[in-house]
């Protein structure tokens, strides 16, 4: 399944805000430095859908805020 993310790094808190059937708003604490982010929102999608890190994958997006990620069921 392919989700819509939109990021906001460099938070105070970390979590995952649903916005639509497949559309989510994740605020990391992580700067989005080397990929730093990125790794963040794909462990916290992943305790989200309760599937380990290795099914979650970046498809779209890598330097922007607005990404695409595909979760491995």
């Amino acid at each position: 399944m392919k989700v819509s993310v939109k990021v906001k790094a460099n938070s105070k808190e970390e979590k995952i805000e649903k916005l639509g059937e497949n559309r989510f708003l994740v605020r990391v604490k992580e700067k989005p430095v080397e990929d730093r982010a990125n790794r963040a929102v794909a462990a916290l999608l992943a305790s989200h859908f309760g599937v380990p890190k290795s099914m979650i994958s970046l498809i779209r997006g890598r330097s922007s805020k607005d990404k695409i990620f595909e979760v491995f069921k």
